[in-house]
């Protein structure tokens, strides 16, 4: 038993239809290698805070886009603003 397409599923672009993927998978940009940043920063609390969840967890590469080299960076500066006490290391409840 082979199943058929019909034509209305393959021009509405249904679930089987070779030309429309259901998701479009997009390469992230690292934010720090468009900007051409040398360094990161420990006491920039702002942009750190954007690769940190609320409850005070470093986010992955895979979520964010940032290339390993600047992920090693980032890591380091946050563990060291935290440190600092400019950084929560946890998020109070």
């Amino acid at each position: 038993m082979r199943r058929e397409q019909n034509e209305e599923t393959s021009s509405a672009g249904g679930a089987f239809s070779p030309e429309a993927p259901p998701f479009i998978k997009r390469k992230k940009s690292c934010p720090f290698t468009v900007a051409k940043a040398k360094g990161i920063d420990y006491k920039d609390v702002e942009t750190l805070r954007q690769f940190v969840t609320e409850r005070g967890k470093i986010l992955p590469r895979r979520l964010t886009g940032v290339s390993q080299y600047y992920q090693k960076l980032l890591k380091k500066a946050i563990k060291q603003a935290r440190y600092m006490a400019l950084l929560p290391f946890v998020a109070r409840e």
